[in-house]
C-alpha cells in the first residue's frame, strides 16, 4: 500500500444494527455505509460506537465479507481488530489486510488495568510479526475514558522505531487536546497521521497537520463533517466547525450510542435500527422525541438516508 493510499479525512465508527433475533444485520450496514460514503465519509467499522465489543470474532469476519461482497470499497475501511486476546486480534487483522482493508484500529488489550508499556509493546509487536504483511497499516486507538489503558507518547515513539510505516496512526479519544497536540507535535513529521476522536477537535487538528477525524456522530452528520475536512483553509472554517459542534452538543445530552441509533432510524424511517444489543439499551420514548424535536429546532436533517 502507498502512502497515497493512506486513510484522511473524516471516517464513522459505523454503528451496527441488529435484527429481532439480535443478529448483525449485513444489509443494513452496507446500506447505512453506502450513505456514508456517498457523504464522503469512511467506515472504522467495529469502533466504540458499532457496539463492536459485544460482537464475536466470526460475527466481524462474517460482516467485514458481506460488506466487501455488497461492492463496498475495503480501502475505505480501518475495521476495529484490537481484542483482549491476542489471537483474537491476529484473526481480525490478518483478514482486514487480506481483504484490502486501508487499516485497522487496534485498541489495546483492555481488561487488564494499570499493564506496562512493555507489555502493551509485547501485545502490538506480536500482532504485527504474527499477521506478517507489509500491507498491515496499523491505527493505535488511545481511549481512555473507556479502555482504561492508555497509549502513551512512549510507547508510540518505540512502536513507530521498529515498525515504521505499519504503525501508520492513532486515533486519539482521550478528550483532551493537549494529547493530541502532543502527538502531532512529536509524530506527525514521520508520517504518523493523528486523528481526534471527535470532530469538536477537527479543526484545531487539521491547522496542526492532523489527519481529519474519526466520529461517532459522522454516523449522523457525514456531509457537514465532511465538507470541514476538506475547506478547512477557508475563511468560513470557524463558522463551519461551531456548526458541528453545535450538533454534537444535542447529541452528548443523551447516551451516544441510543441516541444515534434513535436519529437513524427517525430520519430513515425504519424503526428496526433503534435495537441494541445487551447491556445498552434504547432510548425510551420520551428520550427519543426530545432528541428528534431538539434536532428538528436546529435544522438538522439526514438528506438521501433511506435512499440506500
Amino acid at each position: 500500500m502507498t502512502d497515497a493510499a493512506r486513510l484522511r479525512g473524516v471516517l464513522s465508527p459505523v454503528v451496527t444494527p441488529f435484527d429481532r433475533d439480535l443478529r448483525p444485520d449485513g444489509k443494513r450496514l452496507a446500506a447505512h455505509c453506502r450513505w456514508l460514503l456517498d457523504n464522503d465519509v469512511g467506515l472504522a467499522i467495529f469502533g466504540t460506537n458499532s457496539e463492536a465489543n459485544s460482537m464475536t470474532v466470526p460475527e466481524k469476519l462474517r460482516l467485514l465479507d458481506e460488506l466487501v461482497e455488497a461492492g463496498l470499497p475495503a480501502g475505505r475501511m480501518m475495521p476495529g481488530t484490537g481484542c483482549c486476546a491476542l489471537t483474537d486480534s491476529v484473526e481480525l487483522t490478518r483478514h482486514a489486510v487480506k481483504l484490502g482493508c486501508g487499516g485497522v484500529l487496534m485498541l489495546p488489550p483492555f481488561y487488564y488495568k494499570g499493564v506496562s508499556d512493555e507489555g502493551l509493546y509485547r501485545n502490538f509487536a506480536e500482532i504485527i510479526e504474527r499477521v506478517g504483511d507489509d500491507r498491515l497499516r496499523i491505527y493505535l486507538y488511545h481511549i481512555p475514558p473507556v479502555a482504561q489503558v492508555p497509549i502513551t507518547l512512549t510507547l508510540i515513539e518505540r512502536l513507530l522505531k521498529d515498525y515504521p510505516g505499519i504503525v501508520a496512526g492513532a486515533k486519539d479519544s482521550s478528550g483532551d487536546w493537549s494529547n493530541t497536540k502532543a502527538m502531532l507535535d512529536q509524530f506527525q513529521p514521520e508520517g504518523f497521521d493523528v486523528f481526534p476522536g471527535s470532530e469538536t477537535f477537527l479543526l484545531a487538528a487539521l491547522r496542526d497537520g492532523g489527519a481529519g477525524c474519526i466520529s461517532a456522530t459522522a454516523n449522523v452528520n457525514p456531509a457537514a463533517i465532511a465538507r470541514l475536512a476538506a475547506t478547512w483553509e477557508q475563511a468560513d472554517a470557524d463558522e463551519q466547525q461551531a456548526g458541528l459542534d453545535a450538533v454534537r452538543k444535542i447529541f452528548q445530552t443523551y447516551v451516544m450510542i441510543p441516541a444515534l441509533k434513535a436519529a437513524i432510524a427517525h430520519y430513515g424511517d425504519d424503526a428496526e435500527w433503534n435495537r441494541l444489543r445487551p447491556p445498552l439499551v434504547e432510548l425510551d420514548d420520551a428520550a427519543r422525541k426530545d432528541l428528534v424535536t431538539r434536532l428538528d429546532a436546529a435544522g438538522f436533517a439526514m438528506p438521501g438516508l433511506g435512499s440506500r
